[in-house]
């Protein structure tokens, strides 16, 4: 009898139980269920932690397996926060709109609701009227529907007119990054239909469970968090093993090669790139409610070349890399930028790390990218071949 796939992968059995230890032990020293020696606050940084390395694993699998350096993934991890913030502002406004107007000599009519619903949501960027965009967002499983279909279709569309054309490395680069700026400058207008720059905010707020305390629903987003990564890891060790694997890496290689043995390479790459793109979207609605708000600025292009970054970093084409990498830059960027890091004083200037972080990433990338081309999982992989 053949062995399941994941006892016939033990680096995916040795992920899984490396995740399930990290869970347990943050549920055990949480606010919310535990000890309450990890505050509240870090548990959202980790859940939010976990969101970016299924993004990175989605990457590595893009950029590192198939060879496509795609600079708007992060594109689709915000169309994914957009897509499940508009059901939660709605619902929690509605909520709150209806409990104002049921104080009145009569109950409100539902149309009286959607009009208030509108001028709450709305009056920020000079509006009342609840715009097209949103004609789903009282329905959970409409919006949570749209978190998949959204992404995946643009990246459907995108993907299959780009690959159909052939466009290769940095050109195809370009243009994905080109869709990533496009959409967030779209999103910046305030009549875009989703609040201009002021984006979606008040996403922690859980409608119906307002007495949950926010230590319990961080770690249950937390929960969710991790079981996304272990479901997205094994999809995506699944994927890039066996013959579609080798496929995958051999387009990365030498995609003339491919087309030349009769394979479809543009099928294969666009399975891909909407894959990931389907996976980013599910990580970012993950995302964004344990950050609380989602703006046009996460979408900016600048944001999947940090994605891109942190691959590299982690280890270019090693699934476990991706997210090292992403972990790594993550928690250190938190701490940097949070005020964990002290501050330098050098007595002529005060190195604070909130203004060097960036220099910090920045130079932190040359250096892997000279001295260790292999990233973090390469001197990982050493390590264990060669203990000595």
């Amino acid at each position: 009898m053949r062995k399941p796939f994941i006892l016939r992968h033990p680096s995916v059995l040795w992920f899984l139980l490396a995740l399930s230890l990290l869970t347990l032990g943050v549920t055990i020293l949480s606010e919310g269920f535990g000890l309450g020696l990890i505050s509240t606050s870090f548990v959202k940084t980790l859940g939010k932690t976990l969101c970016l390395c299924l993004i990175a694993v989605a990457m590595d699998v893009v950029w590192g397996y198939c060879g496509i350096l795609s600079l708007g993934h992060f594109a689709f991890f915000g169309i994914g926060g957009y897509a499940i913030g508009m059901w939660l502002m709605y619902a929690r406004t509605e909520q709150i709109v209806a409990a104002s107007l049921s104080g009145g000599p009569l109950p409100p009519t539902p149309q009286e609701v959607t009009d208030a619903v509108g001028t709450q949501i709305f009056g920020v960027v000079g509006s009342s009227e609840i715009p097209l965009l949103w004609s789903f967002a009282d329905s959970l499983a409409l919006q949570l529907a749209m978190v998949v279909l959204v992404p995946g279709l643009l990246a459907l569309v995108f993907g299959w007119l780009a690959f159909r054309s052939r466009v290769t490395g940095v050109y195809l680069s370009i243009l994905t990054q080109a869709m990533t700026l496009a959409l967030s400058l779209y999103l910046f207008q305030n009549d875009s239909g989703l609040r201009g720059n002021n984006g979606l905010s008040g996403l922690q707020n859980i409608p119906g469970y307002e007495a949950v305390p926010q230590s319990v629903v961080a770690i249950v987003f937390f929960w969710a968090s991790a079981l996304a990564l272990g479901a997205g890891y094994v999809l995506f060790a699944w994927v890039v093993s066996g013959k579609m694997g080798g496929v995958i890496r051999a387009i990365r290689d030498n995609e003339a090669r491919v087309r030349f043995l009769g394979y479809d390479v543009e099928s294969y790459k666009l399975f891909v790139f909407t894959l990931t793109a389907i996976v980013a979207g599910i990580a970012g609605a993950l995302y964004y409610p344990q950050a609380g708000i989602v703006n046009p600025a996460e979408i900016a292009p600048i944001a999947s070349i940090y994605l891109a970054v942190w691959v590299a970093i982690g280890g270019r084409g090693r699934l476990y890399g991706a997210v090292i990498g992403a972990a790594f830059v993550s928690l250190l960027s938190s701490w940097f930028t949070g005020g964990g890091a002290p501050d330098v004083p050098l007595g002529f200037y005060t190195i604070q790390w909130t203004d060097w972080w960036l220099v910090l990433l920045g130079l932190s990338f040359v250096a892997v990218t000279l001295f260790f081309p292999k990233g973090i999982g390469g001197l990982f992989d050493r390590l264990v071949r060669n203990p000595r």
